[in-house]
């Protein structure tokens, strides 16, 4: 059974179309990338699925049930995904440590000892064990990007979305994100993240799904999306990630 389903969903700003008759089905511990030029559709995707953005048309289904239905309690499904920005999104007023146990402690009921020792298992385990009483301007963007997911991690959410999470670092700090992404894919979390890091990608993913003008054109393995693509559209798209040498 699969942990997330998309049927038919639109989108609408005004009388632009930015998301039109999207399907999808995720299965738990898969990993979902999302590709395709900017504008294409990904971060509204993750933003409906995350009920940040009120679908037009069409369902979303998460663990069988329909959240899309507008008698559901958002706040209840939100406990159940974690989602990371592009930007880190940490409030900068507050430590790493009460960054990271605000949600538990406050959304979920969870007493503070508690919230606080599993942020401390995490920060050690992403290498961030250092950190826990820093603030986020005394942090690297690496390092506050990876504050972020774990963030997203401490409420134990069933499916995290990453939304171009390594778009505002340095290459140099690219690198520590993504790992952070590996270790989650080997502990068997589920993922849908878009990205434009096609390497990643192609090596990260169980299914990679190409939009275009906010249509999923064609979603398939890696292997088939990238060496044998069946439309014109994600050929060149893919030619031009080739050219800028980016794949």
């Amino acid at each position: 059974m699969s942990l997330l389903t998309i049927e038919g969903v639109w989108k609408n700003f005004g009388d632009h179309s930015v998301l039109r008759g999207i399907d999808l089905e995720v299965r738990s511990h898969e990993v979902v990338s999302l590709i395709g030029a900017s504008g294409s559709g990904k971060s509204t995707l993750l933003r409906c699925v995350n009920l940040l953005e009120t679908v037009d048309d069409g369902a979303i289904h998460l663990d069988g049930q329909e959240i899309t239905d507008p008698r559901v309690n958002v706040d209840d499904v939100r406990k159940r995904l974690g989602i990371v920005f592009q930007a880190f999104n940490l409030f900068p007023h507050m430590t790493v440590l009460d960054n990271v146990t605000l949600a538990p402690r406050r959304v979920h009921g969870v007493a503070r000892a508690e919230a606080e020792e599993r942020a401390r298992e995490l920060l050690d385990r992403f290498g961030l064990g250092g950190k826990a009483g820093s603030y986020p301007d005394q942090l690297s963007g690496g390092q506050q990007q990876r504050v972020a997911i774990v963030r997203a991690l401490a409420t134990r959410p069933k499916l995290i979305l990453l939304d171009e999470v390594t778009s505002a670092l340095d290459p140099l700090l690219v690198v520590e994100v993504l790992q952070v992404v590996r270790e989650l894919k080997e502990a068997g979390m589920t993922m849908i993240l878009a990205t434009h890091e096609m390497g990643f990608c192609r090596e990260i993913s169980d299914t990679v799904c190409f939009l275009d003008g906010g249509v999923m054109l064609e979603k398939g393995p890696p292997e088939k999306i990238f060496t044998e693509p069946e439309h014109e559209r994600t050929r060149d798209f893919l030619r031009a990630v080739l050219d800028s040498g980016r794949l």
